[in-house]
């Protein structure tokens, strides 16, 4: 169930995705129904209502006085599921959500489903100034601030923060021993560099190479290839890391 934050209104518990259900409303080929809609997904027709309400899912596609959905409804659904699965709460959700642009195709929304990580349980926590202050313990300077923005631990959204609450203890401590701000500037902008790169990479090889070995990409089947391969991914990354890390260690210094 979506833990709510708000007014008490939450999701009911929804069923497996990809339950039956028709494939084109009337005069709508390829479209669904709601009642379509909510037998595909396992959900209530009021929980789609509510879903859509909240912005997590797009108003249906009119034709005439009728609506109807599409696979793009059905996979933004799955990907609602999906982090509901992962114990993110209704506002993480809508956070995470409203990063996926208006014109993702089914297939992206799919890929963002599927790359979820099992040990993520919560998005970065909104905070003012005041508050990011007081869950430090003490004044940040503007160059403090820089720092940990540049450290991954908080970025800005207008005049408030976006904070990874489990690692500002971290930033806070760097920035108590010292760590200075350029080193952590270049450090950003080798993460940002290399992990596009190797995101783009990776990308490229399930879409060639992993992708068309399944008569469905977005199947259960393939979505348990890439749900049991995350983990032996990251501690390749990890292993491959460290082991670059000791290499570069070993080199005498220019």
């Amino acid at each position: 169930m979506v833990k709510s934050e708000d007014d008490g209104v939450s999701a009911a518990t929804s069923a497996a995705p990809g339950a039956a259900g028709g494939a084109g409303g009337a005069g709508a080929p390829g479209l669904l129904t709601l009642d379509e809609l909510a037998a595909r997904v396992g959900l209530s027709v009021r929980n789609i209502r509510f879903y859509t309400s909240r912005g997590l899912v797009p108003p249906p596609i009119r034709r005439g006085r009728s609506g109807y959905y599409s696979a793009t409804h059905v996979a933004r659904i799955q990907l609602v599921q999906e982090l509901q699965s992962h114990g993110f709460t209704l506002s993480a959700i809508e956070r995470y959500v409203a990063g996926i642009p208006a014109d993702a195709s089914p297939e992206d929304i799919a890929l963002a489903r599927t790359m979820l990580a099992p040990w993520q349980s919560d998005l970065p926590v909104e905070m003012s100034r005041e508050q990011l202050e007081a869950r430090a313990g003490r004044p940040l300077s503007e160059d403090d601030v820089a720092t940990l923005q540049a450290l991954g631990v908080l970025r800005l959204r207008g005049s408030t923060y976006l904070v990874a609450g489990n690692q500002l203890a971290i930033g806070i401590r760097l920035l108590e021993l010292g760590f200075p701000r350029e080193v952590a500037v270049a450090a950003a902008r080798i993460y940002q560099e290399h992990g596009e790169q190797m995101a783009q990479e990776l990308w490229e090889v399930i879409q060639d190479q992993l992708a068309p070995l399944y008569d469905d990409a977005r199947s259960e089947h393939f979505r348990e290839v890439m749900e049991r391969l995350k983990p032996l991914s990251v501690g390749g990354l990890v292993t491959a890391y460290e082991a670059a890390v000791a290499r570069a260690a070993r080199r005498p210094r220019r």
